[in-house]
């Protein structure tokens, strides 16, 4: 059976040109790039490259990209190495103030929480967040104030930009988490003014296990991994080479494509949202003006999600609920929640590089028939 992926908010196939990329670093690559030999040489000019083209995707200076295993790990940085810089400066307190948005993705929270005293803005019954709110939550003590570009569970896109101006007047740190936006929606580092920035490498189909902290010029944070002098002694241990040439390879393949792809995306996801209309039963949520691409949420009433799942994978369908970030975990979704909506049923439907107007139509044919069918059963 021809299979629909329709999960690329959670991971993105590997793209064609970074697994080329990839067989021929892993045959070709072997020296440590921190060494003087040549086979070492010829590591770091490989990884010093992949630095080259991830900084050309994101709009930020090579040196400004700390190569990290993922998005997780980016984040764990930049909320650790904030809130360590704003406990040990002069007059600082030993318990450091995170600002954070009610519908950032759980790393962000959970870290920020484990990290110093939090403070949570709300957000409208779109998911998203005034600027204004986020800005009169600073305080003398705040670390850094945390916005994600795009949500990873209905796609709203938040106004980063006016959050990243006011906390630059108010000289706070600001993180931005970019992983479900970068490849999606123009992404200029440099031009935004973010402190730090959370790349992950996964989701705009690169290597899982690969990613960045973008680091802005002249900014110093204490790094989260101790041990070694790599990436500049911002993050210590032995880089991955060949799965960073392949992080490089995809970014260098979407400087020239995200346009044409997220023109794509928009147009199959419109496809999603006009086919999801035509449902009883079934809302779009999210913002319909200021959101992401390539990413549909659902809100599926009388049926429970993991039963859509199931029966849209019997249909050769892959997606996701929204109220899990995985299947270990079936609490409610705190996104969906601070929206003020059922915060336990919706399906989140997202596209891709390899995505196809056959995917879509699978899904729009399966789609009704597959809640009919679930609530005839809890009806009859």
């Amino acid at each position: 059976m021809e299979r629909a992926y329709l999960d690329h908010a959670s991971t993105s196939p590997l793209r064609p040109p970074a697994r080329a990329a990839m067989v021929d670093a892993l045959t070709a690559l072997v020296g440590d790039p921190g060494r003087m030999h040549e086979e070492a040489m010829v590591s770091r000019v490989a990884l010093e490259t992949a630095r080259e083209q991830v900084a050309a995707l994101v709009g930020a200076r090579s040196r400004e990209v700390v190569f990290t295993s993922g998005a997780t790990e980016s984040i764990a940085a930049a909320v650790w190495g904030a809130g360590e810089r704003a406990r040990t400066r002069p007059g600082g307190s030993a318990a450091a103030h995170h600002v954070v948005t009610a519908v950032e993705h759980s790393a962000v929270r959970l870290t920020a929480e484990r990290d110093g005293a939090v403070t949570v803005v709300p957000v409208d019954a779109h998911g998203r967040v005034d600027a204004d709110e986020v800005l009169a939550a600073i305080t003398a003590d705040t670390a850094a104030v945390h916005v994600q570009w795009g949500n990873h569970e209905v796609g709203t896109v938040q106004p980063v930009a006016e959050v990243v101006t006011g906390c630059r007047e108010r000289g706070v740190l600001v993180h931005v988490d970019a992983a479900q936006a970068i490849g999606r929606v123009e992404v200029g580092f440099d031009d935004l003014g973010a402190d730090l920035m959370s790349v992950s490498g996964h989701k705009l189909g690169g290597p899982a296990g690969t990613g960045a902290l973008l680091v802005r010029r002249g900014l110093r944070v204490p790094p989260l991994l101790l041990g070694g002098d790599q990436e500049r002694a911002r993050r210590a241990g032995l880089e991955p080479v060949a799965a960073l040439v392949g992080l490089g390879a995809a970014c260098e393949a979407l400087v020239g494509s995200w346009r044409s792809e997220a023109a794509d995306a928009r147009r199959l996801t419109d496809r999603i949202r006009d086919a999801a209309d035509e449902l009883d039963g079934v809302d779009v949520l999210g913002d319909p003006d200021h959101r992401l691409p390539h990413l549909v949420c659902l809100a599926v009433g009388g049926v429970e999600p993991q039963a859509v799942l199931l029966g849209l994978d019997r249909a050769g369908i892959a997606a996701h609920s929204g109220s899990a970030c995985s299947t270990e975990s079936l609490e409610p979704s705190p996104v969906l929640a601070a929206m003020g909506v059922d915060a336990h049923r919706s399906l989140r439907l997202s596209v891709g590089w390899s995505s196809t107007d056959v995917d879509v139509d699978r899904l729009v044919g399966a789609l009704p028939e597959t809640i009919a069918r679930l609530r005839d059963l809890t009806t009859g």
